[in-house]
């Protein structure tokens, strides 16, 4: 009976990723001085099980690069090799290319075969072997070329024969591919191949790339090293639960439905007052019983689309690595908070404006070994990447100890570009402008992005997902760049308010206080009303207004006003009266109707009406701020 490999594909394509992520991390954290015994075993696992699957699959471009590079890991984890600097690099490049190759397969693209070749000659050379030329090793390949791996009639396989297909494995760690078969044994018993199998290997070790080239068993080994071998780390205990995996869009539909039960069950709370007696104690009871299952369903639902932000910052120590040795500076990258829990949607996005801020911090924050030096600093520069969660809200912060921003030269380019800026501005005003369309101070244009080149769009794409961005700077000092998110894109804590008979949504997480001014406080400017209050002038937008909504209080001294902050300014809502603190369901406005300037969303409220939740970024951008010529004295 044939089988449809196919239907595996999607699951060999996550798990190879899955391994290429953790080899690369594996081989950034590698001690060079005495490597552990289990990290090499890890990447050696990790490489075997890229290459056992993609046998199986037929995905021959795979399977011969990761069998050379399977090669060198095995003899360095019998300390039969000794890993340099030189050896790591060109293994972190073949992760590279292997990325490469597994997106080809992945999107169904074109192989680039002399990519391979190249890889494959550079690892083959940090075998060393022996002075025996290879015949025709210049002779272009295809994948046409390649011989055996396995997949055909009659061939031996070694250490792959089941794939981990079926049964589950104890550790992931230790999976060779896939969790489809029989649960294979240990790596390290599999090395000590049979002589057929060992045989197999030598026949299969150029894998169609060379002619006669020399399998790592003939490599001329070098006596083993005297030094005492790393001890191997404790392994954790066996837990009995299991994971699988489940497609994002099923968790979707899922938040969706309890969002429903959510609406369902304020509607039968409303019912529930029109029931009197003696039956309206026990479905008060019952309803407040249905409301604490319901919400632990909701927050168990919505843990689901939770992951730690270890997933987009494990990516980072390669990036600061890579770009300090180009630049020729030492810099270190310290990550804090990793297994802080964010939205599996945000992290997604939050990649482009984190690898953006962090190659800035490296390029022009962190000062050349020399300058540090001069400056009494030590020669190696730090970068810092936290995240914690305070309240509802997440903070990603990244923090160098660099020599700051340059005050003088961004008001020098923001006079140059028009904006309307004095030399006598606060600090806290000034860091701002980087973020400017078309705003730079860099003096030369590299391939590397100068801070301030592109920061626009830095902050566009973190406010996309309802996040603000504040700088903090200290000239010779360093420089913090604080990043604020909501916890879901799915779910938001917001002060229902309404103005007229429509109800809106304010997020909590931008609201300061709310508060109904006295006359003294209401101050006019160029015929707009402001609000004298915490010391400073405050815009106001009046909500009916800007919504077009009729019957609203016209008169500002009987409204409330809902103070609010954005990382642009701080502003005023005024509203008819507050209805009270709730958390709603956030359903796209644009995707069931059109959008609408100043809306981020609609909700469904108990009654069954609808309620907009209001982008408090967007009506930022429109607000004017008085500039210090229009504002009176405050009596």
């Amino acid at each position: 009976m044939s089988v449809d490999m196919s239907q595996f594909f999607e699951v060999f394509f996550e798990e190879s990723h899955e391994h290429l992520d953790d080899m690369e991390h594996l081989l950034m954290e590698l001690s060079l001085d005495e490597p552990d015994i289990e990290d090499l075993n890890s990447i050696f696992r990790a490489a075997h099980s890229i290459k056992g699957g993609s046998g199986v699959f037929g995905f021959d471009a795979l399977t011969g690069l990761t069998h050379v590079m399977e090669n060198i890991l095995d003899l360095a984890r019998k300390d039969e090799l000794e890993m340099t600097k030189v050896i790591v690099d060109q293994l972190l490049n073949t992760v590279d290319t292997l990325k490469g190759i597994l997106a080809c397969y992945q999107n169904e693209e074109d192989i680039d075969w002399s990519t391979i070749e190249s890889g494959t000659i550079a690892l083959e050379k940090l075998l060393k072997p022996t002075d025996e030329a290879p015949n025709d090793a210049n002779e272009p390949q295809n994948k046409d070329d390649i011989e055996g791996f396995g997949l055909f009639e009659n061939a031996v396989t070694n250490d792959d024969d089941a794939f981990g297909f079926f049964e589950p494995v104890e550790n992931e760690s230790e999976e060779s591919a896939y969790g489809f078969f029989e649960d294979e044994e240990d790596s390290q018993k599999t090395d000590s191949a049979t002589t057929n199998q060992a045989n197999a290997q030598d026949d299969n070790d150029s894998f169609g790339f060379f002619v006669d080239q020399p399998s790592a068993d003939k490599v001329e080994k070098p006596a083993p090293k005297s030094k005492k071998p790393a001890a191997r780390k404790p392994k954790s205990e066996t837990k009995d639960a299991s994971s699988i995996r489940v497609d994002t869009m099923k968790i979707d539909s899922l938040v969706n439905l309890v969002g429903e039960l959510v609406i369902t069950q304020s509607m039968i709370k409303i019912v529930g007052k029109e029931v009197h007696g003696e039956t309206e104690e026990k479905l008060e009871g019952a309803i407040g019983e249905l409301s604490r299952n319901i919400r632990e369903i909701q927050e168990a639902v919505m843990s689901m689309r939770m992951l730690p932000m270890s997933f987009a910052f494990n990516r980072f120590p390669r990036v600061v690595r890579d770009l300090a040795d180009k630049l020729g500076k030492d810099v270190e990258l310290i990550i804090e908070g990793g297994a802080t829990e964010i939205d599996k949607g945000m992290i997604e996005k939050l990649v482009d404006p984190l690898t953006h801020l962090i190659r800035n911090s490296v390029d022009h924050g962190v000062e050349m070994p020399d300058v540090r030096e001069a400056a009494g600093k030590t020669p190696n520069g730090t970068v810092i990447l936290n995240a914690e969660q305070r309240g509802g809200s997440i903070v990603i912060s990244i923090t160098d100890d660099g020599g700051g921003l340059n005050r003088d030269k961004i008001l020098e380019k923001a006079m140059a570009n028009g904006l309307d800026v004095s030399e006598d501005i606060e600090d806290a005003d000034v860091w701002p402008l980087i973020f400017e369309p078309g705003f730079s101070t860099a003096e030369a244009v590299t391939d590397v992005s100068g801070r301030g080149v592109g920061m626009d769009v830095v902050r566009r794409n973190i406010e996309s997902i309802g996040g603000s961005v504040e700088i903090e700077s200290h000239q010779g000092v360093g420089s913090i760049f604080r990043i604020r998110l909501p916890l879901t894109l799915a779910i938001v804590d917001g002060m229902c308010v309404s103005v007229g008979k429509q109800t809106y949504v304010v997020p909590l997480t931008n609201i300061i206080e709310s508060m109904q001014p006295t006359k003294d406080q209401l101050k006019t400017l160029a015929n707009d009303e402001v609000l004298w209050v915490r010391g400073e002038y405050w815009p106001l937008v009046q909500l009916h207004k800007l919504m077009g909504i009729d019957g609203a209080k016209t008169d500002v001294s009987n409204a409330i006003v809902v103070l609010v902050e954005t990382s642009r300014k701080r502003f005023g809502i005024l509203v008819d009266d507050l209805e009270g603190q709730q958390q709603v369901v956030i359903k796209s406005l644009e995707q069931h109707y059109r959008r609408v300037p100043g809306v981020a969303g609609a909700t469904i409220m108990g009654d069954g009406s609808v309620a907009m939740i209001l982008d408090i970024e967007s009506i930022a951008a429109e607000i004017k701020t008085p500039s210090k010529q229009e504002v009176p004295l405050a009596s």
